[in-house]
C-alpha cells in the first residue's frame, strides 16, 4: 500500500501529532528504550517510512517528546498561577502542587525531559525548558520584592525549591509513599519553604 493511501487520515498535518501521542503512550507503558518509529507507524496505521518525514530517527522523536513536555509543563504552571489567589503563599503552593502533580502523572515523560535536556546538542530542549523554569525564577524574584523571601541569588533558592519538588515526586513515583499523600506533602513543603526562606528578622 502506498504512503499516500496509508497517510490519508493525516493529510492535514496531523501525522506528527499522532506520532507524538502514540510515542507518549508507549513511553508511559513500556519506557523510552522500547520506542521504535516502525512500531509507532504500525500502531497509527501509516507506512513504516512515513514517520521519517517528521522524525529522521528515533532520537529526533525522543527530543520532540521532551520539548513538548516542557511546553506542557509551562502551560500547566501558568494555568495554576492564573487560578491562584494573589497572595504570595498561595501562588507558591499552586505552583508546587501543579509541578508535583505533573511530575507524578507523567513520570516517564519527565524523566525523558531531564535526560534530554542534558544531552549534547539539545539546544531546542534547553530552550523549551527556559519557560517553566523562568516562570519559577520570576516567582521567587516576586517573593523577594514583596519581602516574603530573603534577598540573594534567586537561582540558588530556586534550586532548593526544585530539589524539594523533585524529591517529593521521586518518592511518589518510586512507590515509597502513597500517591494520596501528595497534596499534603506539598502543602507541608510549601509551608517549610516559605518559613525557611523568609528574611531574617
Amino acid at each position: 500500500m502506498s504512503d499516500a493511501i496509508d497517510e490519508r487520515p493525516y493529510h492535514h498535518g496531523n501525522l506528527r501529532t499522532a506520532l507524538l501521542d502514540a510515542a507518549e503512550r508507549g513511553l508511559r507503558e513500556h519506557g523510552a528504550d522500547r520506542l521504535a518509529l516502525r512500531d509507532l507507524a504500525r500502531e497509527i496505521g501509516v507506512s513504516h517510512a512515513a514517520p521519517r518525514r517528521h522524525f529522521p530517527n528515533r532520537q529526533a522523536l525522543l527530543d520532540a517528546l521532551a520539548e513538548a513536555g516542557f511546553a506542557r509543563l509551562d502551560t500547566t504552571l501558568r494555568a495554576a498561577l492564573t487560578g491562584a489567589d494573589d497572595d504570595f503563599p498561595s501562588r507558591v503552593l499552586a505552583t508546587m502542587t501543579a509541578y508535583t502533580r505533573f511530575a507524578t502523572e507523567n513520570a516517564a515523560l519527565v524523566e525523558l525531559m531531564y535526560a534530554g535536556k542534558h544531552r549534547p546538542d539539545a539546544a531546542r530542549i534547553v530552550k523549551a525548558a527556559e519557560a517553566p523554569f523562568g516562570l519559577m525564577n520570576d516567582l521567587i524574584i516576586q517573593g523577594q520584592a514583596q519581602g516574603a523571601l530573603q534577598t540573594g541569588n534567586s537561582e540558588r533558592i530556586g534550586i532548593v525549591l526544585f530539589a524539594t519538588l523533585q524529591g517529593i515526586a521521586s518518592i511518589i513515583n518510586g512507590n515509597i509513599v502513597k500517591p494520596e499523600l501528595l497534596d499534603g506533602l506539598v502543602a507541608t513543603a510549601a509551608e517549610q519553604f516559605l518559613r525557611g526562606a523568609r528574611p531574617l528578622a
